[in-house]
């Protein structure tokens, strides 16, 4: 199935500048959020402490829930809405130090008795308690990170073998140009930065390499061919032969990721918003940001087709 007729020029590599003061634009956005939320929103998993997601039958606002907590002796560090607003679930975080690892289960019925006696409460429910030590909190920090980067390394290394280094060079600053614009996002909506977004952030990364090699197999094929076109339209030529496929591959993923996103649930409500993300962006990078940094390597080493 042929979206884009063949014969199709657009011309990719003349708006690679624009593109770029794009995507700049847009890591500076990112990198402006975390520092003004002082990093991301780290999930229990991270900080250590205990997590308690409750379900209400109205809208009683987190400002109502943390004032409720207050005066019962339990001030918690946030409360933070979860999914869609008539879903009426909250999240609520407590320090390790102040509801410990052995008080869980009696905490957890002092807080079905002030939700059992308070009206705005009524009805009310808890969906789940986790706790998370500290010490393993910062454990779980570092080999996210650890994650991610060898994730990059690896990819580094798979591309400079299968292609060449300008290659390689390109895919892995396109990889981190979609970390870090999904990270801000994730940021920007102040969404709680879980292992769920870690997942996410590696499945982003599999499918950007993905998406960015069929580009570049296309690229390599067509400058075996030879003739007199320079790399530049050699690039350009790729970009348009395989933008059918790149279109169908990126909609058909992102209708699924939006039934995800309305129709999955809180559980998987974050996921599916950070692959959102990472999938736009993915695609966005493919096209102008890995190419643009072979063509800039390549240029600058006086590389030939």
């Amino acid at each position: 199935m042929d979206l884009i007729k063949p014969g199709t020029h657009i011309d990719f590599v003349g708006k690679m500048r624009k593109a770029l003061i794009l995507s700049a634009v847009l890591i500076l956005i990112s990198i402006g959020s975390l520092i003004y939320h002082k990093g991301p929103n780290w999930g229990v998993e991270f900080t250590g402490g205990s997590e308690i997601q409750i379900k209400l039958t109205k809208d009683v606002g987190p400002d109502q829930i943390k004032s409720t907590l207050d005066k019962a002796g339990y001030p918690p560090n946030e409360v933070q809405r979860i999914g869609l607003q008539s879903d009426n679930e909250y999240l609520i975080r407590f320090s390790a130090d102040l509801v410990k690892f052995e008080q869980i289960q009696s905490f957890q019925k002092t807080l079905e008795g002030i939700m059992g006696s308070d009206p705005e409460f009524k009805d009310g429910s808890i969906l789940r308690v986790d706790y998370i030590g500290p010490k393993v909190g910062a454990e779980l920090i570092e080999k996210a990170i650890i994650a991610i980067l060898l994730g990059c390394v690896g990819i580094l290394i798979y591309v400079m073998l299968r292609f060449e280094f300008a290659f390689a060079l390109g895919a892995v600053v396109a990889l981190l140009h979609d970390i870090i614009i999904t990270i801000g996002a994730v940021s920007i909506m102040d969404k709680e930065f879980t292992l769920t977004i870690i997942a996410a952030l590696l499945t982003v990364i599999g499918y950007s390499v993905n998406d960015t090699i069929i580009i570049f197999d296309r690229i390599r094929e067509n400058m075996k061919k030879g003739g007199r076109a320079t790399f530049e339209e050699i690039v350009n030529d790729s970009v348009n032969q395989t933008l059918s496929r790149t279109i169908l591959t990126s909609s058909t993923v992102f209708i699924v990721l939006l039934c995800l996103f309305f129709l999955g649930g809180t559980v998987i409500h974050d996921f599916a918003f950070a692959l959102m993300v990472g999938v736009l962006v993915g695609t966005f990078s493919s096209v102008f940001v890995a190419s643009a940094i072979v063509i800039y390597w390549r240029k600058k080493r006086g590389l030939t087709v």
